[in-house]
Formats: C-alpha cells, sequence, structure tokens
C-alpha cells in the first residue's frame, strides 16, 4: 500500500506544473506571433504619421492663407508659424489663427520648417518636415516633404 502511495504521489508531483520544455513551447509561439505582427504593423505606423504630417501642413496652409487675407501678406521667415498664434504688432488682425492656440510638432516631435519668401511653392511661403530622421535629405519616411510637393510624392 505505501507504494501505490508513492507512485500516486509521483503521478500528482507531475500533474501539478508545466515542464520546462512546455514552458519554452509557449514563450517561442508567442515571440513568433509577436514579430509577425509587428512586422505587419509598423510599417503601417510610419505611414499614418506620414499622413498625420501631411494633413498638419494641409492645417497650416489654411491658417497661412487666412493669415494673409487678413494682413495683406505672409508672416515673415523671422515671424514664422508663431505669427499665427501671436501675430506681430504691425499685423492688422490680432486673433490667433490656430484653434488649439499652439504651433503643432510634426508626428516625429520636431518643429515644421517655415520660409518666406519660399523657393518652391511659387516664391510664396515653403511649409515643411525633415521627416522620421528630422535633419535634410532623406529617402521613404526620412524624406523631407512640404506644401510645394504633389500629393501622391507625400504618399511615397
Amino acid at each position: 500500500m505505501r507504494e501505490k502511495n508513492q507512485k500516486a504521489s509521483r503521478l500528482l508531483v507531475r500533474e501539478d506544473g508545466f515542464t520546462l520544455i512546455e514552458i519554452m513551447a509557449v514563450v517561442l509561439i508567442i515571440g513568433l506571433l509577436s514579430t509577425l505582427v509587428g512586422v505587419a504593423i509598423i510599417p503601417r505606423i510610419e505611414q499614418a504619421r506620414v499622413s498625420t504630417a501631411k494633413t498638419q501642413i494641409k492645417m497650416l496652409d489654411g491658417a497661412l492663407e487666412t493669415y494673409r487675407m487678413d494682413n495683406s501678406r505672409f508672416p515673415t521667415t523671422e515671424q514664422g508659424l508663431r505669427a499665427l498664434i501671436s501675430p506681430p504688432p504691425e499685423a492688422r488682425s490680432q486673433q490667433s489663427y490656430l484653434r488649439e492656440r499652439h504651433i503643432p510638432e510634426d508626428p516625429w516631435g520636431n518643429p515644421y520648417q517655415y520660409e518666406s519668401p519660399g523657393q518652391h511653392n511659387r516664391g510664396a511661403y515653403d511649409l515643411w518636415s525633415f521627416g522620421a530622421d528630422g535633419s535634410p535629405g532623406g529617402e521613404g519616411v526620412d524624406a523631407d516633404f512640404g506644401n510645394w510637393a504633389e500629393d501622391d510624392a507625400l504618399d511615397s
């Protein structure tokens, strides 16, 4: 009878937990699934950031056009986009042209670049982002893009 109790207790011990092999198999499966999901999602995140930047540039374009209609000119490069929320003293209209009352950063946390008169946009002004790398030049999501680019160029 004692022998039966020892066999029964050994069986119970084996059934109480998972073996190292079982745990490793589960961890491996979770790792593989995470990799597959990550590979599918990460490019979409970068596409969403580019799309957000395009939308913000269009929103800032609209605010700059409204500023021009009220003040007969665009802000100078020195006044920059800050003139949209805090117009200079010589501006005819002292209203804020942005609802949020702050200048948004691009989706990568960098400030948008502004130059007036611009070199690309028929001399009016240029408004652009340096892309994901935050520095001039680059390819893909690191490429610079701005209000002078065709919509198709911003999509790539």
